[in-house]
């Protein structure tokens, strides 16, 4: 796809981003850069393989995999086999592979992924990241691999099987249910016809992709608009509980939804959108929030805006001369006060 110039300025200065030493920066360009999608692909890619640093390459990664375009795999997979591999950066890669394991290209993704787990030169935490990455494929599948590790030396990769060997015990990933399989489906297919079973789900969506997570908020928003009033709230729950999944993840991907979601309404929404706001809302949704404290006459509702934007601002460092906040005492004179004091 060609990149227009203004928006290979805009991809170049969110490649910078995300080497700044700004956590709260990272995740908004990761953010930013996954929206652009397949245009900032060839420029991620360029600067996951390069010699910058490992958090600037790791958030690379992290961006390729929310984005979800084939065209990472293959460098992803060679990132793997080089065993100097710094153990952040090949954990990042490891997410990339992860994405495309039940696709055309999955057994070879597969088998790299086991390539790196067998290898006891390795780093035991990469080894274990790329174990983790494996096993929603399920036992029957990565049995070669379980029996190879029975007498590993690792204390780490010992600790892995016997957590992965509990969950076999309570049947959590042995059930028709199986979240990832569940979400899996959501995401690429079609969504279940009970919005409280995907809610379930998501609550579990710890090995679920963010670029799956994303895509479940994009039909489960579809869904409502089509849905009947009786209804509708149900599914805006279960969109609720996709974003929680991905703040869960420190994910900032969907916070156009949240900014939207708060512009379009006339009554409170489930508290589970206050939720994810409270753990990765940023600047940028200060004025939707704003807006919805302006209008509401929720009592609880106003209340728990208050909350999220005093959390927002405190989180970020704003005071009252960064633009967002003047622009929101210009637009609503008074509101920033009444907010920050609740």
């Amino acid at each position: 796809m060609a990149i227009k110039p203004s928006s290979a300025k805009q991809i170049e200065s969110l490649a910078a981003d995300l080497g700044s030493s700004s956590a709260a920066t990272r995740e908004a360009a990761v953010a930013r850069l996954t929206v652009l999608g397949a245009r900032a692909v060839q420029r991620l890619i360029a600067l996951a393989t390069s010699t910058a640093g490992a958090p600037t390459r790791a958030a690379a990664w992290r961006t390729l995999e929310a984005i979800g375009d084939r065209r990472a795999l293959d460098p992803a997979l060679a990132m793997l086999a080089d065993a100097a591999t710094d153990p952040i950066v090949g954990s990042a890669a490891i997410g990339v592979a992860r994405v495309f394991l039940l696709g055309d290209r999955g057994a070879i993704a597969i088998d790299r992924l086991a390539s790196v787990v067998l290898d006891r030169d390795r780093l035991a935490p990469l080894r274990v990241a790329a174990l983790r990455a494996l096993w929603p494929l399920g036992r029957s599948t990565i049995e070669p691999i379980l029996s190879s590790l029975a007498g590993d030396p690792s204390p780490l990769m010992q600790e892995a099987l016997l957590s992965s060997a509990a969950l076999e015990r309570d049947g959590s990933r042995q059930r028709a249910d199986d979240p990832v399989a569940s979400l899996t489906r959501a995401a690429d297919e079609s969504l279940p016809d009970d919005p409280a079973a995907l809610r379930r789900a998501l609550s579990r969506a710890d090995d679920v992709p963010v670029s799956r997570l994303l895509r479940i908020v994009e039909r489960v928003r579809d869904r409502e608009a089509s849905e009947p009033a009786a209804s509708r709230e149900e599914w805006t729950m279960a969109r609720g509980a996709a974003h929680v999944a991905l703040a869960n993840r420190g994910s900032r991907i969907a916070l156009y939804d949240l900014r939207e979601s708060l512009e379009r309404t006339a009554s409170p929404l489930p508290v589970e959108f206050l939720a994810a706001l409270s753990r990765v809302g940023d600047a940028s949704c200060l004025e939707a929030i704003a807006g919805a404290h302006a209008k509401a006459r929720n009592g609880w509702w106003r209340q728990h805006l208050a909350d999220v934007f005093r959390t927002i601002v405190s989180r970020e460092h704003l005071t009252r001369r960064h633009a967002v906040v003047r622009k929101i005492e210009k637009r609503w004179p008074g509101g920033v006060s009444k907010m920050a004091n609740g």
